[in-house]
């Protein structure tokens, strides 16, 4: 059977909302809308040097 107080001894709470976007956020991770707005950039800048 479970043991409840066991188990409430255990627990350990989440983050809270605040704390987990704050996580998330503030990590610097390049996504692919990332990568292809830089190809782009680099695409219209070259063209632009060129013209």
């Amino acid at each position: 059977m479970i043991n409840f107080d066991e188990e409430l001894k255990k627990f350990k709470p989440s983050l809270d909302v605040d704390e987990a976007e704050g996580a998330i956020y503030s990590r610097d991770i390049t996504d692919v809308i990332d990568i292809l707005k830089d190809m782009m950039n680099e695409t219209q800048g070259g063209k632009r040097k060129n013209e």
